[in-house]
């Protein structure tokens, strides 16, 4: 471990490290080539700008390598400069950080290109087919040299995975401050993303893996696992989803979750997906029980399991497309449940592949040819909408899972509106958010997450008890029934926690709570750090999917009513408050989710080590990172929020907040 990390953070120009020829041919997962639509001048900066972090000894050789590099795969990785050897995060105690604050920051970049975690780990890629943790392998480099040299009175400021420097601060400070993509608005256009993304002066950072607090697929199995139970008890009016079929598509970085989700929530799982690779990562991780590449095969299969009604996943190795409209032939209706997990953020550089054509072929002409490629992305979304039409005429139940699949068949000329639609986002279709998760958010509640740095199974265990135990103290309290259910059903999950084998990377956890719930956690955490009953700090975190983290009409706004849900006044005070009140490391982001210009999204880190200042800024952040996005909620009119700040003002002594004084409909009617 101490030779992995001074492999990385050694002057790696005396001598200029080897190419690592071997390492990039080893197999595995690769990102497709980006577009590179650059003018010769453009592409002349793109080198200059990768040139930079280079000395001028190295500058003709270097220059060379890049614009091959820009050429072949449409941006400058600079893989000369990426450690030939599979990272993986140690525990804290193996990084050599002056801070062991820093420490645990490298510990959570680390996590992020463990190629257990990672999409694509040589390009950087945690998830979602293009979801950065930097640009280039020289800012991976410079940016873990910095924090190995930093203390606890500076912060490093990222651009976009560009390590802009450490500036002397105080340690009341964030260690770490991230942006991505923040770009003036008229130019927050996915066309212009291609060319500053190629040009390497800015980058998308997906949510988490922009942030460094991505915990492999674990962190959406809860989400998704409550989804599916609530969807249930919504659309079928059932508790047990026993010989239900739950059909959806995706086992990559995000949805990977799927498989394991569907066997927890007790259903039969039906996951299309186009890579070998993504579908056999999640066949040999346990997550995905069986897979077949035949659909006859997997018809047989559904009515088999449907029968018994056993819980189980099945991968199917091939189109979406292909799936949906093979179980709309079928005379029985054999899906009750349908979603779609494709990446359509990034609908034309591997977010969605086409029917028609294999994964290869895709990849091959979505640079090549790229207007063919868009026209028939927009084919096979009609295909397949057309398909999820026939089975929700017959009772299906389908809802849009916040990746841009119906935002995406709008475009591709499907008329999607609701009839009777008072606004451009209510779609045909229920957003998972406006009729599943929404209200749960409302309440305050929300996907809450930590890491202990230690590695240890017994600090993990332990850090499970913990929860329980702060679970039944809180079903003591006066909290509302609604409340207390949700309450219930997260303690249910972090009792049986372990068993799901759900740990992917380094040892972290991941459940719903609301502002009582975290801070009770947390301040448990750090008690537990300072008697030692866990070894080592915990990291605590969350989704940037969240009460606060994110503006995004279509998906985490979607049921903000009032007008607002095209602003983004929450997300950017919400990190912006979380560094003013003690976050070790926050983050803002452009796109993430729905895509580049159509959401803002935004994180924190915060390292508990023990210690009362460690207490403190855990009551002070956490009080608003969730409150601020109830107060915006409650604004809009949603009771669940109204009745969650105003129970938190109640035992609050200083926050008060404005609430709406909400107008009769009968009012407004009468006046137009």
């Amino acid at each position: 471990k101490e030779f992995s990390q001074h492999y990385i953070t050694h002057d790696w120009f005396k001598p200029l490290n080897e190419y690592p020829a071997a390492f990039l041919a080893l197999p595995g997962p690769r990102a497709p080539k980006r577009p590179c639509n650059l003018t010769v001048e453009e592409k002349k900066q793109a080198v200059r700008n990768a040139l930079r972090y280079v000395p001028k000894t190295h500058h003709e050789l270097l220059a060379k390598e890049f614009a091959e590099e820009l050429e072949q795969y449409g941006h400058i990785y600079a893989y000369r400069f990426c450690p030939p050897f599979w990272m993986k995060a140690p525990e804290l105690w193996g990084i050599t950080a002056k801070s062991k604050t820093c420490g645990a920051i490298i510990l959570m970049i680390l996590n992020n290109l463990d190629p257990k975690v990672a999409q694509f780990p040589r390009e950087l890629v945690t998830y979602g087919g293009n979801g950065q943790v930097f640009s280039n392998w020289l800012q991976f480099r410079l940016c873990i040299r910095y924090l190995e040299n930093m203390d606890n009175e500076s912060t490093l400021a990222l651009y976009s995975g560009h390590p802009h420097g450490v500036f002397p601060s105080s340690s009341a400070a964030p260690r770490l401050i991230i942006t991505n993509g923040m770009m003036i608005p008229n130019y927050s256009t996915k066309e212009l993303y291609n060319k500053f993304f190629a040009m390497g002066v800015t980058q998308y950072g997906q949510m988490t893996a922009g942030s460094f607090c991505y915990i492999g697929p674990q962190g959406i199995v809860h989400g998704t696992t409550i989804t599916v139970m609530n969807a249930g008890r919504r659309y079928l009016g059932v508790e047990s989803l026993g010989g239900k079929v739950f059909v959806t598509s995706g086992l990559g970085g995000m949805s990977g979750a799927q498989p394991k989700a569907a066997r927890i929530a007790g259903c039969i799982g039906v996951i299309a997906e186009i890579n070998e690779d993504a579908l056999r990562k999640r066949l040999e991780q346990k997550w995905l029980d069986e897979y077949t590449r035949d659909l006859n095969k997997l018809v047989e299969k559904i009515k088999l399991y449907r029968g018994m009604k056993i819980a189980v996943s099945i991968g199917y190795l091939g189109n979406v497309v292909d799936l949906w409209e093979r179980l709309a032939e079928e005379e029985e209706l054999l899906v009750e449940l349908g979603s779609d997990q494709t990446s359509l953020h990034n609908p034309y550089l591997g977010g969605y592949y086409p029917a028609g054509m294999t994964f290869d072929e895709a990849n091959v002409m979505m640079t090549a040819d790229p207007q063919e490629f868009e026209r028939q992305v927009k084919n096979s979304l009609r295909r397949q909408i057309a398909a999820i039409d026939k089975l929700a005429a017959r009772g299906m139940y389908f809802w849009d899972y916040g990746n841009a699949f119906l935002v995406e068949c709008q475009r591709a000329g499907v008329p999607m509106l609701k009839e009777g639609a008072k606004d451009d986002k209510t779609f045909r279709y229920p957003s998972y958010m406006q009729d599943i998760m929404g209200d749960i958010f409302s309440m305050g509640f929300g996907p809450f997450r930590w890491v202990v740095t230690s590695g240890k199974d017994v600090d993990l265990k332990k850090s499970d008890e913990i929860a329980v135990k702060v679970f039944d103290e809180l079903l003591l309290s006066d909290a509302p029934e609604t409340v207390k259910q949700q309450y219930r059903d997260n303690r249910k999950w972090i009792k049986e926690a372990d068993k799901h084998k759900m740990v992917v990377g380094t040892k972290a956890r991941i459940l719903y709570s609301d502002q009582a719930g975290r801070m009770a956690l947390a301040l448990a955490f750090n008690a537990a750090v300072k008697t030692k009953e866990i070894d080592a700090p915990v990291v605590i975190s969350r989704d940037h999917h969240d009460v606060s983290g994110t503006d995004s009409p279509f998906r985490e706004t979607s049921n903000i009513t009032d007008g607002s849900a095209f602003t983004a006044d929450m997300a950017v005070h919400n990190v912006i408050g979380d560094a003013c009140r003690g976050a070790t490391w926050v983050s803002i982001h452009n796109g993430g989710g729905v895509g580049w210009g159509d959401v803002m999204n935004g994180g924190f880190g915060m390292v508990l080590d023990g210690t009362e200042s460690a207490a403190n800024k855990a009551r002070s952040m956490l009080a608003w990172d969730v409150s601020n996005g109830v107060t915006r909620r409650a604004w809009a009119g949603n009771a669940n929020a109204i009745e969650a700040i105003n129970r938190t003002m109640a035992n609050s002594e200083r926050l008060e907040v404005t609430l709406p004084v909400l107008a009769e409909d009968s009012i407004i009617d009468g006046l137009y």
